[in-house]
């Protein structure tokens, strides 16, 4: 595990910071006003959260980890950005909250944090940053409670395979390809037309890591889902549902899976 990876998507990711938290993708006005940015998937899976301890894994600037304080949660958000924690931190306070957060890397978890929780959730663009699932299982395991419950939905590693940097998706990556990528490209997901290079590290996973992790580490699996839609237009070309989602138009291959387990 190389730390110079880790730094240079440590500062792409304070860059995205200030310009997502501008973007309409993020809607920071609308979400002060009391908008959850969480989506159908999460909230159907994880219920009730009210009185139960929370941890969120890269949580970018809060907004899921603050929508689940707001239904009741007692959260705790962690991100490599030490300018996402501070956002998110000041997002807290001004809106009365009781979250808090802490920076650093997700696999140096257990080192920062002592407490275990109810829930450990994670979402959308996450496990991609790291080299190797198995810590990842090991530090979720460690953070749980006995009987507690992870949950994540995240993009297919089949979407990971396509490069999509011309406008079209060109097969380019292996499913499980071990080698890292890197890529260099102007703007971000959540603004296109940004002047921001992106440079970014990153590692491709197939689903039976993801789920191989999760059980060495202990966890029983209670479902993988997979859908042909996504709850973000993050692609190019993707068709709005009936559901409000968002579809490839041919619906060839699944845009996301979740994932429910338990301690």
């Amino acid at each position: 595990m190389d730390k110079k990876q880790f730094e240079v998507n440590r500062q792409t990711w304070n860059e995205k910071v200030k310009i997502h938290s501008k973007s309409e993708m993020y809607n920071l006005d609308v979400f002060k006003k009391g908008k959850s940015s969480l989506m159908p998937y999460e909230l159907k899976a994880l219920g009730d959260v009210k009185g139960k301890s929370l941890l969120h894994l890269q949580c970018h600037f809060g907004q899921d980890t603050l929508s689940w304080s707001r239904m009741g949660a007692q959260c705790v958000g962690v991100d490599l950005s030490d300018e996402g924690v501070a956002l998110a931190t000041s997002l807290n306070e001004e809106l009365k909250l009781d979250a808090s957060f802490v920076c650093c890397n997700v696999l140096d978890v257990s080192k920062h944090i002592k407490e275990t929780f109810d829930i450990v959730f994670t979402s959308y663009g996450v496990i991609g940053w790291l080299p190797d699932l198995k810590p990842w299982g090991q530090m979720i395991a460690e953070r749980l409670n006995k009987g507690g419950t992870f949950y994540m939905a995240e993009f297919h590693p089949i979407v990971w395979m396509f490069d999509y940097l011309d406008g079209k998706p060109i097969m380019k990556y292996g499913y499980m390809q071990d080698e890292i990528i890197y890529e260099e490209y102007e703007g971000t997901y959540a603004d296109e037309n940004s002047k921001m290079i992106s440079k970014e590290y990153g590692w491709n996973h197939g689903l039976s890591e993801v789920i191989n992790a999760l059980v060495e580490a202990g966890l029983q699996i209670e479902y993988l889902n997979e859908y042909d839609e996504s709850p973000y237009d993050v692609l190019p070309n993707l068709v709005k549902t009936t559901s409000g989602m968002y579809a490839t138009q041919d619906k060839l291959y699944p845009l996301i899976f979740e994932i429910k387990a338990r301690k």
